[in-house]
């Protein structure tokens, strides 16, 4: 009796929480969370392989003798290219970046790289951020992407609205990935709510691929700006561990993974909803799922699609694979093998043009009306800062298609271009600019 009285309570307590976690760990599998979700089509899914070859081009130096050889024939046209900038051009308080004038998809493409783990300044922007430190446009967002996403902002705002206003049918496409998709995603933020400083471009002209995006944005900013940002899956957007927490702790990361798993374990989801502070991947999720449980090797992907609000990418899956895919060259690799596949089980892509835009135009309604449906289910969960739709834009029928958003000609109050930069840069006693002490952007 003394033996089993003397034991302490606190480790029994301890090892079942972290039997519990590890195995709900090794049975969970990444398909889970999109086993409800629909699959996607072939047309809406098209750019995300194109997208990810002109994030492999801001790594190459010479893109006329590509390190990489553009499979498919769909790599980037070097004469197409308006700028590409590197670290000394950032000096460096963003990733580097190139814009990319894509004619035969009439598109405008800012494109930004990856994390870079020789640049320790690519961890300063990582590492810039503590929870609720920056509030934005009713949410909260990675304070450290906001920086790199207005200097990249405020050096080509000039060149973006002179583009915009030479090529009044092309959209505009702010892409990235890992540390760069985090900054695109605020990118197209920004620049919807200061939509009138690019010459009012209309709001469906403003697109954003987030490839394995880090976690960036409040769920409320998430949902809202579904329209527009577009993310696809890997590790990273489920890494719920605030990732400067993981860089700092390299030295105990096991303590680390103790304590996530006792409070992952006792954690409520609807907890964890209720967070206003906590960050999530930004707008509709794709999904690439390759793998099934108990079986080996990767398997024909297949490619889901959602705006889910609750059930948003919580749990991290235990994987071995988890580092090679999070790399930009694989998502490329299976992105493009998962769209050949639906061009093979889909005869009707190649269809007269008028038939296609009544497709694509069915399809934006189905992505219009599942948006509206995460809104309202967003306000019925009572995630914090979730508005009604009416409340922040309009439902517009256009031509049939059924989007959610603002008017082209009307401007919704929230974070200025001028409030921002003003917010963020300040200039030291040499004249030079510099970042301001962190503040909240309310």
């Amino acid at each position: 009796m003394s033996i089993i009285c003397g034991f302490p309570l606190l480790e029994c307590v301890y090892c079942i929480a972290c039997a519990r976690w590890a195995w709900k760990r090794c049975l969970y599998t990444a398909g889970h969370d999109s086993e409800t979700w629909g699959v996607a089509a072939a047309e809406e899914f098209e750019p995300v392989p194109r997208l990810c070859r002109y994030i492999l081009a801001v790594y190459e130096d010479d893109l006329r003798c590509p390190l990489w050889e553009p499979p498919g024939g769909y790599g980037i046209n070097p004469d197409w290219l308006i700028l590409k900038r590197t670290y000394d051009d950032t000096h460096p308080q963003a990733p580097p970046y190139l814009l990319y004038l894509d004619h035969d998809h009439a598109d405008i493409v800012l494109a930004i790289r990856g994390l870079n783990l020789a640049n320790q300044k690519d961890y300063a922007v990582l590492l810039d951020n503590k929870l609720g430190q920056r509030k934005f446009d009713g949410g909260y967002v990675h304070n450290g992407l906001l920086k790199a996403a207005g200097v990249v902002l405020d050096a080509e705002y000039d060149t973006l609205k002179n583009l915009l206003e030479q090529y009044p049918n092309y959209t505009l496409t702010f892409t990235g990935h890992s540390l760069g998709s985090g900054i695109a995603a605020l990118l197209a933020v920004v620049v919807v709510q200061n939509r009138h400083r690019l010459g009012n471009i209309d709001r469906k002209r403003i697109r954003c691929y987030s490839i394995a995006p880090a976690r960036c944005m409040s769920l409320n900013l998430a949902v809202r700006y579904a329209d527009i940002i577009n993310s696809v899956d890997d590790f990273l957007p489920r890494t719920a561990t605030p990732l400067e927490d993981i860089f700092k702790s390299v030295f105990c990361l096991p303590c680390l993974l103790c304590l996530r798993c006792i409070k992952d374990t006792f954690t409520s989801e609807e907890k964890k909803i209720k967070d206003p502070r906590r960050l999530y991947a930004p707008g509709r999720l794709y999904h690439i799922v390759e793998r099934k449980p108990f079986r080996c090797g990767r398997f024909p992907p297949v490619v889901k699609t959602a705006v889910p609000v609750d059930g948003r990418f919580e749990h991290i899956v235990l994987s071995c694979n988890a580092i090679s895919d999070h790399a930009i060259i694989w998502i490329e690799r299976e992105a493009k093998r998962a769209l050949d596949l639906m061009l093979e089980k889909d005869p009707l892509m190649e269809i007269p043009t008028e038939q296609k835009m009544e497709r694509q135009q069915s399809l934006a309604k189905e992505h219009g009306e599942e948006h509206a449906a995460a809104l309202k289910r967003a306000v019925k969960l009572s995630v914090p800062h979730a508005f009604l739709p009416s409340q922040y834009g309009t439902f517009h029928d256009s031509e049939g298609a059924f989007y959610v958003g603002e008017s082209s000609t009307k401007h919704t109050p929230g974070v200025t271009w001028d409030d921002l930069i003003e917010s963020l840069f300040e200039k030291d006693e040499s004249g030079h600019v510099v970042f301001k002490k962190p503040h909240s952007i309310v």
